[in-house]
């Protein structure tokens, strides 16, 4: 398994999908799965039953995992999305912005 493009905490843009063009930040990231979580988009409602533990029910809204390849990392520059290429910088490997060319990580 290669380095990571999109990690944990970066912000990222929807390329596709009812929620496109929409920006979040990645709250979890599934390899196995080729997934990610990115908070307040792709966003499903579950309609709960009264339980003994949430004795009122009711709609819960929570984030749904969305393909990886539907989003794509969004450029410190400007914001809008771009690519990742890898570069050593300094000594250290950095992902660096293919439109830009802005660090990423460093």
């Amino acid at each position: 398994m290669g380095a990571a493009k999109i990690k944990k905490g970066d912000s990222v843009v929807v390329l596709s999908g009812k929620d496109k063009g929409r920006t979040g930040t990645v709250t979890q990231v599934m390899p196995k799965d080729g997934k990610v979580l990115v908070d307040g988009v792709n966003v499903a409602a579950r309609h709960r039953k009264p339980t003994q533990a949430n004795p009122q029910g009711g709609i819960d809204r929570l984030p749904a995992p969305m393909a990886i390849a539907k989003v794509a990392l969004a450029d410190p520059k400007d914001g809008k999305p771009t690519r990742v290429r890898f570069e050593e910088r300094d000594g250290k490997k950095v992902r660096v912005a293919v439109k830009s060319g802005e660090t990423i990580d460093g």
